[in-house]
């Protein structure tokens, strides 16, 4: 994925399915000039992660 999709989906309103190695995440954050997210990996608000939109996958 690329930091432009990362974004609009991180604005939208709809609940866009997206995936980090296979298991679902919420993105809550995006650091455009860098090209990284920040993501909520499953339903724990406590588990997130900081990674490089590029690993991101929609479904």
């Amino acid at each position: 994925m690329n930091v432009e999709r990362a974004k609009a989906i991180y604005d939208s309103s709809e609940n866009i399915a997206v995936q980090l190695d296979g298991k679902p995440i919420w993105i809550e954050h995006v650091d455009q000039a860098n090209g990284m997210a920040t993501v909520q990996i499953g339903s724990r608000p406590g588990n997130t992660q900081t990674v490089r939109v590029d690993r991101l996958e929609e479904q």
